[in-house]
């Protein structure tokens, strides 16, 4: 379902929720098919193919009820608990304006110049520069900021991640994602319970072994008929292996129908909010390369305003690059990059052990540098000006010229 700007774009992620939704059954069909495959050659282990995969399937009919009513029950467990189980691995916890003034303030200004129904505000322990909104309802809604952010970044940058979340919620994506982070769920907890299967067979296969060896004594047309069962039996288990895998590729392809486009819609949406480019670029270029949260899955992590960690040749990443999206917002929103930071590491490599420590310790305030976020700390130049944020700027291009930008058509 294509969806060319913001409304079809907010109907296709519901569409694409319930597709999901029943892909998810699906996938349980196919995990519980290959356990069945499984268990046929442990408990029958003298079968053809073509009797374990009829066997297999006869299986699958009278436990596809037992599998719809697991997976129905694992669904209703996300819906009410998806944000506890997402706190117990990221360590989020919920605070108050009294708690952080600071970023309470921002989020609910935000809010209330556009009547969004403020979410929940929490905040996770770690150095890392990072945000994730999750919630399946109003009732549900929250945006997670880390404490690295909170020392970065200043509140025009701030004000930017959380203009970034809160276009999440409003566009549906935020559904969509949390529907992605369930059927990880599920497909890893069979993923599990198979392989103790397939440990277990291994084990009944080497026991098998030494029982064979010790009947020599059979005709040669029973240990012709062996031969072959236990032939079919090795095929069988690379069917149910192949099944598994593929099982385990489709809900990679998952994170495909998470579109990235997703992310330039959530850009712009923040520039629309808080009318200021430049801070967008400028949080996304301090977060760049520096938002890993430690202990984080890799479902948490395709929550978050970037996710460092790449697919296989960039293959199933659920982000665009900080560059190209830095480019969109510097073409069709009158941004200005100033290039990408400097690696702490390489900055602070010819300096003395004292200074790379003064120059690592964070600020302990909203305050930038005064050297700027891009500035070199032995350099004396200033810092690029910041323009005011036209849209009709002529060296940019217009916003409104090209609605068929990168977040206007995927």
């Amino acid at each position: 379902m294509a969806a060319y700007g913001l409304y079809t774009h907010i109907a296709s992620n519901k569409f694409r929720s319930m597709l999901l939704l029943g892909g998810l059954f699906a996938l349980v069909y196919v995990l519980v098919y290959a356990g069945a495959l499984v268990a046929e050659v442990v408990i029958n282990g003298n079968g053809t193919v073509a009797y374990y995969l009829s066997h297999a399937f006869q299986d699958l009919k009278v436990a596809a009820p037992v599998a719809t009513v697991v997976a129905a029950v694992w669904i209703v467990i996300a819906y009410f608990f998806h944000q506890s189980m997402i706190d117990a691995v990221t360590g989020g916890h919920d605070v108050t304006r009294k708690e952080e003034p600071r970023l309470y303030n921002l989020l609910e200004n935000l809010c209330i110049s556009r009547g969004i129904t403020m979410p929940k505000l929490k905040i996770m322990e770690s150095p890392a520069l990072n945000a994730f909104a999750t919630g399946l309802n109003p009732r549900q809604y929250s945006i997670t900021v880390t404490t690295g952010l909170l020392d970065a970044l200043d509140d025009k940058e701030i004000e930017a991640v959380l203009g970034h979340e809160l276009t999440h919620i409003k566009n549906g994506d935020v559904q969509l994602m949390v529907v992605a982070v369930i059927i990880a769920g599920v497909v890893g907890f069979f993923g599990e319970l198979f392989f103790r299967l397939f440990t277990n067979f291994s084990w009944s296969s080497g026991s098998g072994g030494s029982w064979s060896s010790s009947s020599s004594s059979r005709s040669s047309s029973s240990s012709s008929d062996n031969k072959n069962s236990g032939g079919g039996a090795v095929i069988v288990i690379i069917i149910a292996i192949v099944l598994i895998v593929v099982a385990w590729l489709l809900s990679q392809v998952v994170k495909l129908a998470l579109s990235r486009s997703r992310e330039y819609l959530a850009d712009a949406g923040s520039v629309e909010l808080t009318k200021d480019p430049d801070a967008m670029i400028s949080a996304l270029r301090k977060i760049e390369n520096r938002g890993e949260l430690p202990g984080a899955t890799s479902a948490v992590m395709e929550l978050c305003v970037d996710n460092p960690r790449e697919g296989f040749a960039d293959l199933f990443a659920t982000h665009p690059s900080v560059q190209s999206r830095v480019d969109a917002l510097v073409k069709f929103a009158g941004g200005h990059d100033p290039g990408p930071l400097p690696d702490l590491a390489e900055e602070t490599e010819h300096l003395e052990p004292e200074q790379a420590e003064a120059q690592a310790a964070p600020q302990g305030g909203p305050a930038p540098s005064p050297h700027g976020p891009w500035g070199d700390a032995s350099s004396t130049a200033s810092p690029p000006p910041v323009p005011a944020s036209s849209p009709s700027a002529p060296s940019t291009g217009n916003p409104a010229g090209n609605p068929m930008g990168p977040w206007g058509r995927h």
